[in-house]
């Protein structure tokens, strides 16, 4: 066991985010995942979220983040449908819901197609 219970660990960053991947355990040896995201804020400072799925649950988890990613795709490729039937497509929009409000951009370019993860637990690894 690593520092903290750290088993793994990776790390994602964007423009002005961070996201870590932590697989940890606990003391009484459960393992689960720690999904952090670290972002800048004014200054020095950084504003830091985090979710834990434990690994009983992950099935269930990743079931729920394939059925939102199958969502955002399905819109996606409606959305790039409907620029191209509009014959703008490939043209990034600028909409403007509110004064008050910024800019929503909206890309009618598409993006990769989401990789599909499996995870097996120990005992599924037995049999």
């Amino acid at each position: 066991m690593g520092i903290r219970g750290e088993l793994f660990t990776t790390k994602i960053s964007l423009d002005n985010r961070t996201y870590f991947f932590n697989v940890k355990e606990n003391r009484t040896g459960d393992v689960f995942l720690q999904v952090v995201e670290s972002k800048n804020t004014e200054g020095a400072d950084f504003d830091r979220h985090a979710i834990v799925v434990f690994e009983d649950d992950m099935q269930k988890f990743l079931q729920g983040l394939e059925g939102s990613l199958g969502f955002i795709e399905k819109n996606r490729k409606a959305r790039v449908k409907e620029a191209a039937e509009r014959g703008d497509q490939g043209k990034k929009k600028v909409v403007r819901k509110k004064a008050a409000e910024k800019p929503v951009r909206q890309d009618a370019t598409p993006a990769k197609k989401p990789r599909k993860v499996t995870v097996i637990s120990k005992k599924d690894q037995k049999n």
